[in-house]
């Protein structure tokens, strides 16, 4: 492909990073147990600082000064946001596993061959109409009816336009699971043997719940495709939250 969306890999990885962190400036407003905390903290402070003053305003004390204590029931933070790995796909149960890289726009992503459904060259595809931009139709394979995703214009909506799609070459369709969901892919490139620690996983809820984490040394997008069909068959995109 000689058009790419990304010029380097500097800027790949600046746009996945993204994808992971764009929840956490959302996510750091959103914690009771931490703002319970800070509040009953300030409170003691404030009413330790208070006492003080009165005692040091009354130099002569005939009574000793009874500070009545404050009771502070610390709520211990329970931590319950682990990987997706085990918590919202079992294909990552295993510490270990086997991913299929392909590339779509310049970007790569990584599909694990446990929730791979098969591959198939791109034949005719029928269109459909009523149906979301990214849906590009139906292809007939041995009787079987496959939807057919455009993978640019579905992962990556901001950056989709009229150059980009005219750049496109895609080749294969990569079935998801036991679904009748197709990614369009233009390029195969290898199959590899991932373990969690070559994963940076996204451990937050809201949007983009397809996106299992970020493969860090090829630094391109791990799918959750349990998440990403349920995505498809409510005809929500990447950038919405299926929650």
């Amino acid at each position: 492909m000689t058009k790419q969306l990304f010029a380097n890999e500097k800027v790949m990885k600046q746009y996945l990073d993204a994808l992971l962190q764009e929840d956490i400036a959302r996510d750091s407003v959103a914690n009771p147990v931490e703002n319970l905390l800070s509040d009953v903290e300030v409170k003691a402070a404030e009413h330790q600082q208070a006492t003080t003053e009165n005692v040091i305003a009354k130099p002569v004390v005939k009574e000793p000064v009874i500070v009545p204590e404050v009771k502070v029931e610390v709520v211990e933070a329970v931590e319950v946001a682990l990987p997706p790995a085990r918590t919202q796909d079992a294909t990552y149960d295993d510490d270990e596993f086997q991913a299929l890289y392909f590339e779509v726009a310049g970007l790569t992503l990584a599909v694990p061959l446990k929730a791979l459904g098969g591959i198939y060259q791109l034949g005719e595809v029928n269109q459909i109409f009523g149906k979301p931009d990214w849906f590009k139709g139906v292809m007939l394979h041995r009787e079987q009816k496959l939807n057919v995703v455009d993978s640019a214009r579905w992962v990556m909506p901001e950056k989709y336009n009229k150059k980009l799609e005219e750049a496109l070459n895609y080749q294969y369709l990569i079935m998801l699971g036991e679904s009748n969901w197709g990614l369009l892919a233009e390029r195969l490139i290898d199959n590899v043997s991932l373990s969690h620690q070559d994963i940076k996983w996204r451990d937050k809820g809201g949007r983009r719940p397809w996106l299992a984490g970020l493969i860090k040394e090829k630094m391109c997008a791990l799918i959750n495709v349990s998440a990403m069909i349920e995505l498809l068959d409510q005809g929500l995109d990447s950038q919405d939250d299926d929650a």
